[in-house]
């Protein structure tokens, strides 16, 4: 069983690496958003419906997986594990997201309307008005916090069942690719109808997130990155969204930003410098001005609390030079690339350790 389990993985890992996605026709996550189109209406009780759909549509998607995982291994234990790491597979999602990350990327510089065209199919967010600079920290964004739903979660979730049966874990991979999914259609939580579906995300995916956050640490070779992007994982309204998408902010050294919501960008003054700083521009203003004018007033930059140049509500006073170049968006996408390696690989060791 072991060995069986970890090849899943593996198999999982190759198709990843050769095939990216299957075609939309012959997707199973495509069939599921397609199943959930006429759940989106109005109902009498929506915040019920909610519920019913974030309880039965997870269990009905796992059910089924694990269903045909069992026939398979009725079959031979082999063609068993072959379906769960089809499975894994389908269930997760790395190379198609960094291949369009790195397209809107590259685009940002050459053709920044085709940029912010594919940029939908990324992030949820309105790219008409978006610089180059601001497309460019969307499609990060988008590669970290991706990272966490779309693999180490369905990962996560079938090795921790994998040392009771391949059907299990197979069944718990399809099962949070199901909740992300319900979480993407309908996951509003001021919509009464997307209520449930997104706290029962929240509730998934917040170990995910976390680990992601330490996968992107440890691929950049920055394993201090985590704990000084704790302040500005909070930023963000998701409780978990913006740990690794804060991570990489630090491990960049570039403000990560979604304009009127949050940014993500680390205070790298020491306390002595900013008395330094304070001191400097006290003398060029004049002792009486500076006397009578709030420091708040006289600067845009925070004082010396950790916070970010933005206020809470995501009112930005930064410039676009933080916002990431090209070099540091690709560099950015291949620190979560590798994170998702290191993320098929820990999966696989797990898998064996557990079994």
């Amino acid at each position: 069983m072991t060995l069986l389990a970890a090849g899943s993985v593996a198999l999982a890992a190759v198709g990843d690496r050769l095939v990216a996605e299957p075609p939309a026709s012959l997707h199973p996550v495509a069939w599921l958003g397609r199943a959930l189109g006429p759940l989106d209406r109005e109902w009498s009780h929506p915040r019920l419906a909610g519920v019913a759909t974030a309880l039965f549509v997870p269990f009905a998607a796992a059910g089924v997986v694990a269903v045909v995982v069992a026939l398979g291994m009725r079959l031979d234990p082999l063609v068993g594990a072959a379906l769960a790491g089809l499975a894994c597979f389908v269930s997760t999602s790395r190379r198609m997201l960094l291949d369009e990350a790195r397209a809107v990327v590259a685009a940002s510089e050459t053709d920044l309307a085709a940029a912010r065209e594919r940029l939908r199919s990324l992030a949820g967010r309105d790219a008409a008005a978006l610089s180059a600079g601001e497309v460019r920290s969307a499609a990060v964004e988008s590669a970290a916090e991706n990272l966490s739903d779309g693999l180490v979660a369905p990962l996560a979730g079938f090795a921790l069942l994998a040392p009771l049966s391949l059907p299990a874990a197979a069944g718990a991979a399809a099962w949070i690719k199901a909740v992300n999914t319900l979480d993407s259609t309908f996951g509003y939580r001021s919509v009464p109808m997307g209520w449930a579906p997104a706290r029962l995300d929240d509730v998934v995916m917040w170990i995910p997130a976390r680990t992601s956050a330490g996968l992107l640490a440890v691929a950049a070779g920055r394993p201090d990155a985590l704990r000084r992007a704790r302040p500005l994982a909070r930023r963000p309204a998701s409780p978990n969204a913006g740990w690794p998408m804060a991570t990489l902010a630090v491990v960049l050294g570039v403000r990560l930003s979604k304009p009127g919501a949050y940014d993500l960008i680390e205070d790298r003054r020491s306390p002595d410098e900013e008395v330094r700083r304070t001191a400097g521009s006290r003398t060029r203003s004049g002792d009486s001005e500076a006397s009578e004018t709030p420091r708040a007033e006289r600067d845009d930059v925070p004082q010396t609390t950790g916070r970010s140049p933005v206020s809470e509500a995501g009112d930005s006073r930064t410039g676009s030079d933080d916002l990431p170049t090209r070099a540091a968006a690709e560099r950015g996408v291949a620190v979560v690339s590798r994170a998702g390696w290191l993320a098929f690989g820990l999966a696989a060791v797990g898998v064996i350790a557990a079994c």
